[in-house]
């Protein structure tokens, strides 16, 4: 295990910002690296999960200037779990107003899980802006993987947890389909129930996103804060299917023919199954695919993390 390779040391970043976008919202950025370097910039997930320090230190700072941002309505952006304006589209469009801010012709597109699904609705838009594509624990957001896991297959491997999950959910209809259900909880007017929701949806993820114990997701998922954006982001992307037609990224891959790429994928993800990854790899034939054994979903498990730095090291080259 001693030649996996891990993230680099902590960075700060050189420059932080606010940048207006319309309609009342303003996303956080911020620069890490060596001003100068190889334009990447990094898109977290959720949708509504913010950055995290972490998130830098994927990339060499020596090489690399990397643009970090939150999404709409999430981490230090405003206005907080805001949904008005808050769609897929918007985002990409986001993403573009910060790459001609910055002056950078193409940059490198990393993506996790939401993320992914970003990266590719941003690539598929813009190819010719993206100069390779990273995606770890690809999400492309149909109705099989939405029912994988809010319906039936993860309430499988996870009883208990599902059991917590719908706990709020208190009729057979309410069960029956609890991204609908919960969204008419995370947008109601009472306060309490908003928050009790928002912790219920948000711990169901954080419980099931890895394979390494006390990986501290539970906890960190469950904080009433983050989970109150989390949650109603998350909810009320899903409930729209993130305007997405059925199968569209997947439908529309080819238009990534000639951007290399690296794609990272867990053996046992379960909030996206590896089918739809090994489909992707098939149809955008420029990227190199990774299928870790023995590793879930999160970006911090030893394989994943190690093929995501090796990728990140390769492409600075």
């Amino acid at each position: 295990m001693s030649d996996l390779r891990t993230l680099y040391p902590p960075i700060e970043p050189f420059e932080t910002g606010m940048l207006d976008v319309g309609n009342g919202h303003c996303i956080y950025w911020e620069r890490v690296g060596t001003k100068g370097g190889k334009p990447a910039v990094f898109l977290h997930g959720g949708p509504g999960g913010g950055i995290v320090p972490a998130h830098r230190s994927l990339f060499d700072p020596s090489r690399y200037e990397v643009v970090l941002f939150d999404q709409r309505g999430c981490g230090r952006s405003t206005p907080y779990a805001a949904l008005e304006h808050n769609t897929t589209w918007d985002l990409v469009a986001d993403i573009e107003r910060l790459r001609e801010a910055f002056g950078f012709d193409t940059w490198q597109v990393f993506g996790g899980s939401w993320g992914s699904t970003l990266a590719l609705a941003y690539a598929e838009t813009h190819p010719e802006r993206v100069s390779e594509l990273i995606l770890r624990g690809v999400y492309t957001l149909t109705q099989a993987e939405l029912d994988w896991y809010y319906r039936f297959g993860v309430s499988e491997m996870f009883p208990d947890k599902w059991e917590r999950f719908l706990e709020p959910l208190k009729t057979p209809e309410q069960r029956a389909d609890p991204v609908t259900a919960y969204r008419a909880l995370l947008t109601g007017a009472d306060e309490a129930v908003r928050r009790e929701a928002a912790r219920a949806w948000s711990s169901w993820e954080g419980e099931t996103i890895t394979l390494l114990p006390d990986a501290g997701y539970s906890t960190s998922f469950s904080d009433g804060h983050f989970a109150l954006a989390f949650a109603r982001i998350e909810n009320h992307y899903f409930f729209h299917k993130a305007w997405l037609r059925e199968r569209q990224l997947l439908d529309d891959a080819h238009r990534l023919r000639g951007i290399p790429g690296v794609i990272v994928h867990g053996r046992y993800d379960m909030p996206c199954p590896a089918r739809y990854a090994w489909e992707l790899a098939k149809i955008w034939t420029d990227a190199e695919f990774h299928l870790i054994e023995g590793a879930g979903h999160a970006f911090s498990e030893p394989g994943i993390l190690d093929r995501l730095i090796r990728a990140t090291d390769t492409f600075a080259r």
